[in-house]
């Protein structure tokens, strides 16, 4: 007995690719929108608002990025991974070198 067309098992041809949200981050309003929403929606996930900040320095370039801010390449993309802990100075330096404000407002 033949299998009916419907009964075949049908392979995907879809190709996936990695996300990149560096990708999507290309005028300063972009990243200062992207790094505003992680303050908004994630304000006690540190490492999430680093990595956050990790995607707009790659948007913009790392080794302009770290020159601006006074540190290594090597150093800024330790401190921006995901298992990076930068300190507050190195935050704002980095910011900084970014080209955004961190914007505070009453609770």
């Amino acid at each position: 007995m033949a299998k009916s067309p419907a009964s075949k098992s049908i392979k995907s041809k879809t190709k996936t690719t990695p996300y990149d949200v560096a990708e999507y981050l290309k005028t300063p309003e972009d990243m200062a929108a992207y790094l505003d929403a992680w303050l908004d929606e994630a304000p006690d996930d540190a490492a999430g608002i680093a990595r956050a900040l990790g995607d707009i320095a790659r948007a913009k370039g790392m080794t302009q990025v770290a020159k601006d801010a006074g540190l290594s390449r090597e150093s800024l993309y330790r401190a921006l991974s995901a298992d990076g802990n930068p300190s507050f100075a190195t935050v704002l330096k980095v910011a900084r070198a970014l080209g955004v404000k961190l914007h505070v407002e009453a609770a």
